[in-house]
């Protein structure tokens, strides 16, 4: 006779209700990632920059780590099942369809802004301008390049951004700002070799 765990498996392994459990999948998927990769950046984070009391410290990095791993999960909900949706009304997946699922997901869920969905849309804009031009290459809009132009690309990077934050510094994203304040102005700044070496101020 089969166990409990047996006939779960056998169930899983069938294939049957595939896209229903893969949508089920997916919302796990995404609770747990988003959990793996804001939990360690919001403890380092928040202890090296934030102010306050110990359990002040500890909700921030709670609330960070929960806000990233719920709106992940709920995004990867929304798409596979509106992706799954749209593939059963046309009978076969279609390109337009995952545009138009993650259109929608993100809308809802990365369109409401907090720091958390302002660092992961950041993060996608950089890297979608990156594959865009990579796209544009391997579509032979844009001629491939006949030498390395990683190095132009890596010094028109720094220098706008060193630009932006000399002479439009209200621009930038706080977290930036900050960073750079403490890289490029706060070493101006000494009083004694305490102050030079060990603190900062």
């Amino acid at each position: 006779m089969a166990t409990a765990v047996q006939l779960v498996n056998q169930f899983l392994a069938s294939g049957q209700f595939k896209p229903l459990l893969a949508v089920i999948k997916g919302l796990r998927n995404g609770a747990v990632y988003g959990a793996k990769i804001r939990a360690p950046h919001a403890v380092v984070m928040t202890f090296l920059f934030k102010t306050g009391s110990l359990s002040d410290k500890l909700r921030s990095i709670f609330e960070a780590t929960w806000t990233h791993s719920r709106n992940l999960a709920s995004f990867v909900f929304l798409y596979k099942t509106m992706t799954s949706i749209l593939t059963w009304l046309e009978e076969k997946p279609e390109q337009y369809h995952s545009f138009f699922a993650a259109f929608i997901g993100g809308y809802y869920v990365f369109g409401n802004y907090n720091k958390v969905n302002e660092q992961i849309n950041l993060y996608l804009l950089s890297r979608i301008i990156y594959g865009l031009a990579k796209l544009a290459v391997k579509r032979g809009y844009v001629a491939a390049p006949k030498r390395d132009v990683f190095p132009v690309f890596a010094a028109l990077v720094w220098g706008v951004v060193l630009w932006m934050f000399e002479y439009e510094k209200d621009t930038l994203q706080p977290s930036l700002r900050s960073s750079m304040t403490y890289l490029y102005h706060d070493s101006n700044i000494w009083h004694n070799l305490r102050d030079f070496l060990i603190y900062n101020r």
